[in-house]
C-alpha cells in the first residue's frame, strides 16, 4: 500500500477501513458476536473501541490466515454451539453490501456445508509459464472469484481448518479448507465491488463504491 500504517486501520472518509467492514457486518440482525483478530501487541485497536450492537472480543492474529481464523474460532468456542454458524470476513473488503450478506444467510442458512460469496469470472482467463508468457487460455464458465463473508458451521470449520493445519495443507481461504476436508462449498453470487483493498489504487475505489452506497457519514 506505500504506507507503514496497516491497510484495515487506513481511513475511508471519517471511519477506518476495519470501522467499515465491521459496521457492514452489523446490519445483520441475527449477529450475535464478533471476534477481530488482531496482530500482536497492535498500537492502532486501542484507538478505535467502536461501539456495536452484539459482544466484540479480540483474539490474536497468526502467520497466516488460516492460524487467525482458528484463533479467533477458539474464542467463539467459548460463547457458541458447534453447529452455530459463523461468517468468516476480511478486514480489508469494508464495501459489502447488505443485500449481500442477506443473501448469503438466505441461501445458506440449511444448506450442509455452507459457502462463500463470489462472483463470476469475466475476463478471459490465462495460464502462464515460468517466465509469463501464456501457455494457454483457461475455460472461465466454471471459473468464480472468492470473496468474503464466507459462512460455515463453527465446529466443522475449526475441524476442517485444524486438519489442513496439522497435515501442513496450503488452504487460502475458509472454503479451501473444508475443501480439503471433502465438503462442496456453496457459491453464493455477489457483488464485483465487494473489493479487497489491497494496493493505493483501490482505496479511492472502495471510497467511491462506500459514497454510491451512503455509508461515508457517522461512526460505529
Amino acid at each position: 500500500m506505500g504506507t507503514d500504517l496497516p491497510k484495515q486501520y487506513l481511513t475511508l472518509g471519517d471511519r477506518t477501513v476495519l470501522e467499515h467492514s465491521l459496521a457492514a457486518l452489523c446490519i445483520l440482525e441475527t449477529l450475535a458476536g464478533v471476534v477481530v483478530a488482531l496482530a500482536e501487541n497492535d498500537p492502532y485497536w486501542p484507538g478505535l473501541a467502536p461501539e456495536l450492537p452484539c459482544p466484540l472480543f479480540t483474539a490474536p492474529g497468526g502467520a497466516e490466515r488460516a492460524e487467525s481464523v482458528l484463533h479467533a474460532l477458539d474464542v467463539l468456542r467459548l460463547h457458541a454451539a458447534d453447529d452455530d454458524w459463523v461468517l468468516v470476513h476480511d478486514a480489508a473488503r469494508p464495501c459489502v453490501r447488505a443485500d449481500d450478506l442477506r443473501s448469503l444467510l438466505t441461501a445458506l442458512h440449511d444448506d450442509p456445508v455452507g459457502g462463500l460469496l463470489a462472483v463470476p469470472v469475466r475476463d478471459t482467463m490465462k495460464q502462464a509459464t515460468d517466465d509469463q508468457r501464456c501457455a494457454g487460455t483457461v475455460d472461465r464458465r466454471r471459473l468464480w472469484h472468492a470473496l468474503t463473508p464466507q459462512m460455515f458451521r463453527l465446529g466443522m470449520l475449526h475441524a476442517a481448518l485444524h486438519t489442513a493445519q496439522a497435515a501442513g495443507a496450503m488452504v487460502t481461504d475458509e472454503a479451501s479448507a473444508l475443501e480439503y476436508a471433502g465438503y462442496w462449498p456453496r457459491l453464493v453470487e455477489g457483488h464485483a465491488d465487494n473489493l479487497k483493498i489491497t494496493r493505493p489504487e483501490d482505496l479511492a475505489l472502495a471510497e467511491f463504491y462506500l459514497r454510491q452506497q451512503n455509508r461515508l457519514m457517522g461512526r460505529l
